[in-house]
């Protein structure tokens, strides 16, 4: 790495090695003494404010003015009044004159952030500026000059905005003079402990606490996750687990509290064996959890079928009810009724029409499934609680976890809402 990269990364605080962020900063140093347009392309999150700033401070112009814009933020009223000024009673609540940004920035740059959210009527008058540095005030017919450097950024799919009309193709190839990716922080797998560290060190200043320390299998544990918001999310995370947390050395259980299971599942199954982990602290919970919302439809039925055995008998079953149950047991399992299957109804009506006798409970024989407890219904008797208890424990969990919300338990146990509040009421869950 060259000195000039390695004093880039310190004088902004910068942390990684990842071949495409120092790729990135390599190409905002050699375009920074020129005065062509820069556009930086990232996921949110990413850093993209960083390039902006590299660029005007090794340029010419780092002794003048500064100016970042965020578009998005910006009401489509006012932007072109904020962007390029107006005259006084050009519109209501104009009483007096105003210089925009443009004319503030003369000399200096401007870092356009989130460009692709600028209206179209906006998009035309930022194409004349660069064009021929010209602009005109809003309620103005004169023409002033001025000579900015702009560097603009979004995380829009440009050419998909083309495609759909939202930004002109135009102005989109003279801001895209020299391209800028940033890489999202899930690409910069080697770097995500190294920017927890730096964070945790960062915030223990701050805060005046002890700093955090992740424990071997948390590391794992990060380094794996997606990080949909990218160093952002990252920061918060650091920030809020430095002030919430009174233990200084985070274990895997720790972080699953906060960083959402559903992302980082399949990368969590496939890890070795010794750092398995599971949203609830076991392999064995994971596995209910998978099953849970599968086995619901069976449940359902396993009770329909009982309490029309305790109330009627099968005798009374129509044929309507019959087609129904095999019905449901077939779409659920994808295949007949067989004496592996936990349920099955004997046939013994040789005409081929559903004529459901006696129910056989059978227990299954896999080896997978030996922690659960054989299930029957025969002659009334009461369904055993190991499951359960199991899915007792995890609704109780899940709830407390969302301090009772239930729309995100559900969605954190993944089954509906409309299952949960029924096994919230058959566990007297209420309170």
């Amino acid at each position: 790495m060259s000195n000039e990269l390695q004093n880039i990364k310190n004088r902004f605080g910068i942390i990684g090695n990842f071949p495409a962020l120092n790729r990135a900063l390599e190409k905002a140093i050699q375009v920074a003494p020129t005065d062509i347009s820069v556009l930086v392309i990232g996921e949110s999150g990413v850093g993209k404010e960083f390039i902006p700033k590299i660029i005007h401070s090794e340029s010419k112009r780092k002794h003048q003015p500064y100016i970042v814009v965020n578009c998005g933020a910006i009401p489509e009223g006012t932007i072109d009044s904020e962007l390029f000024g107006h005259e006084k009673g050009a519109f209501t609540g104009a009483t007096a004159t105003r210089k925009g940004y443009f004319e503030v920035a003369d000399g200096g740059t401007i870092f356009l952030d989130e460009v692709g959210e600028l209206p179209l009527q906006t998009q035309v008058r930022l194409l004349r500026v660069l064009e021929s540095g010209e602009f005109m005030k809003v309620g103005s017919s004169q023409v002033q000059k001025t000579n900015v450097r702009i560097v603009a950024a979004t995380n829009v799919n440009m050419m998909k905005a083309i495609q759909d009309g939202r930004f002109r193709e135009d102005l989109f190839y003279r801001l895209n003079t020299v391209q800028i990716d940033m890489p999202a922080l899930r690409e910069r797998k080697g770097d995500i402990h190294l920017l927890f560290r730096k964070f945790a060190i960062d915030f223990a200043e701050k805060y005046r606490m002890p700093e955090l320390e992740l424990e071997p299998s948390a590391v794992h544990y990060i380094e794996n996750y997606t990080f949909p918001g990218n160093v952002r999310q990252l920061r918060n995370l650091v920030e809020q687990m430095t002030v919430v947390e009174r233990e200084r050395k985070i274990s895997v259980e720790k972080l699953t509290e906060y960083i959402p299971m559903d992302a980082h599942l399949p990368m969590v199954v496939n890890q070795p064996n010794a750092q398995k982990q599971s949203d609830f602290g076991s392999e064995r919970e994971i596995m209910y959890k998978i099953l849970f919302d599968m086995r619901n439809d069976i449940n359902d039925l396993k009770s329909l079928t009982s309490e029309l055995i305790k109330n009627r008998g099968t005798s009374d079953l129509s044929n309507q009810e019959k087609n129904l149950i095999n019905r449901i047991y077939t779409s659920e399992t994808q295949q007949p009724a067989n004496p592996n299957s936990l349920l099955f109804f004997e046939n013994n009506n040789s005409s081929g029409q559903n004529n459901i006798q006696n129910p056989t409970i059978i227990s299954n024989s896999d080896d997978n499934f030996d922690d659960f407890e054989d299930v029957e219904i025969e002659d009334n008797k009461p369904e055993s609680l190991s499951l359960q208890n199991n899915e007792k424990d995890l609704i109780v969990k899940a709830l407390e976890k969302h301090n009772g919300r239930r729309n995100r338990a559900a969605d954190e146990l993944g089954i509906s809402q409309r299952t949960l509040y029924r096994k919230i009421k058959q566990y007297n869950l209420e309170d």
